[in-house]
């Protein structure tokens, strides 16, 4: 292969793969949605990008790679149906009706996409199942980086979405708008499906195997859509509860991470650097939801964060509030997150033995492979003094950290320790 062609086909599969990481999701929600079928959905677009690495070497990269990985997906999806109702299928219909049509624009009100994670909603789908199937669906995560959130194996978590997918078909779940009473009885797992996108969004901004560009959008697109399903169900406290979240969350970004790379826990963080206006927004969204009187989990969450940034207004934190606010939410929610973040909050308000107390009070068998479990229990063992315990808890937790500027984090706390 010449020069030349070694750089045409280097160019073909960057910008494929640039396309991949900005549009799959909302190329899929599109089509998946036109065509009432998910996993044909998958399989055009696959064949599309499959084409394009195969093409755009020899023809060259086209002015929109959106717009021709979308025609090409389209034809794809044609050509399934060519022996079998073509000119009867609806679906095929809408696709002939539109078959020049540029591929979506940029998602400014994501409509489609937020259809889509309502439909992956449905309650004929396995509640266990149907976070991660709106992450590979609508927002193009792999099963691999998926499972990593759920603490599954690849594989399991591959086999998991196999047979929703399967189940999908089987019961003949339409790709459909839900009807305005369907809405309230999915929301929940759509915020959860927004929530679990921007933290795995923000691990990939911290190093992890993501990517920076693609996790940089993934936030962006998980704060938009929380954005959006905000302003289109004004009804919903849990909805305003999760934006304002995402957005206390994430006016601490300038803050976690040194000048050179260096994590720097929430504590330590020089609050100057924190965004107050962003802060302020996210209060009054709290604020306006608390008005609702419809408590949930996402506003107890977002309560705690708005707790935490007040130190930027008053140079403190009220770590008795953020305790009560921990019990709150473990009564409503019980999440292994949220316990071992209460059982931190005990410690900090004032009493490391009750703190570790509760920390003990946790199904072992559920935090075998936690890290922040295991970081919180050295955190504890130290507080009460209990040294080497606290060492070997460290150890655990270097042990399941996967992201380096934590991981050299992790270390420097052990190799203190260990020097005492």
């Amino acid at each position: 292969m010449t020069q030349a062609l070694r750089h045409a086909a280097f160019a073909a599969h960057r910008h494929a793969e640039q396309a991949a990481r900005a549009s799959y999701g909302r190329l899929l929600a599109w089509l998946a949605y036109r065509w009432r079928d998910l996993a044909a959905a998958e399989d055009a677009l696959a064949e599309a990008f499959a084409s394009a690495l195969e093409s755009w070497p020899q023809t060259g990269v086209p002015e929109s790679p959106d717009a021709w990985l979308m025609t090409a997906a389209k034809r794809n999806l044609l050509q399934m149906q060519r022996h079998a109702r073509v000119a009867a299928d609806p679906a095929v219909t809408i696709l002939l009706g539109e078959a020049d049509a540029a591929a979506p624009g940029a998602p400014l009100i994501p409509d489609e996409r937020l259809t889509l994670l309502f439909v992956c909603a449905h309650p004929a789908i396995d509640p266990a199942v149907r976070t991660a199937l709106m992450l590979q669906t609508v927002l193009g995560l792999d099963a691999k980086r998926i499972a990593s959130a759920f603490l599954v194996s690849p594989a399991a978590m591959a086999q998991r979405l196999v047979r929703a997918k399967t189940k999908i078909a089987q019961a003949g779940i339409r790709f459909e708008e839900p009807e305005a009473h369907e809405l309230a009885e999915r929301i929940h797992a759509v915020l959860e499906a927004i929530y679990a996108a921007y933290g795995l969004g923000w691990e990939g901004l911290a190093g992890d195997a993501l990517g920076v560009a693609q996790a940089s959008n993934l936030v962006e697109e998980s704060i938009h859509l929380a954005d959006l399903t905000a302003s289109l169900l004004p009804g919903s406290a849990e909805a305003a509860g999760l934006l304002a979240l995402l957005l206390l969350c994430e006016s601490r970004q300038a803050a976690r991470y040194g000048q050179a790379g260096e994590f720097i826990p929430l504590h330590l963080q020089d609050c100057s650097l924190w965004d107050k206006a962003l802060i302020q927004r996210a209060n009054h969204i709290l604020w306006a939801a608390a008005a609702q009187r419809q408590p949930g989990p996402f506003q107890l969450e977002a309560a705690i964060q708005a707790a935490h940034c007040q130190r930027v207004f008053t140079g403190s934190v009220p770590w008795q509030g953020i305790a009560q606010l921990y019990h709150q939410l473990v009564q409503m929610s019980p999440t292994i997150g949220a316990l071992v973040s209460r059982a931190v909050a005990i410690c900090d308000a004032g009493s490391a033995s009750d703190g570790l107390e509760a920390l003990n009070g946790i199904d072992a068998a559920a935090v075998t492979a936690y890290q922040p479990y295991w970081v919180a229990r050295a955190y504890l063992l130290a507080k009460q003094g209990q040294r080497v315990e606290a060492v070997a808890s460290y150890q655990r937790a270097l042990g399941l950290t996967t992201l380096p500027a934590v991981r050299a984090y992790l270390q420097a706390r052990l190799e203190s320790l260990s020097n005492e």
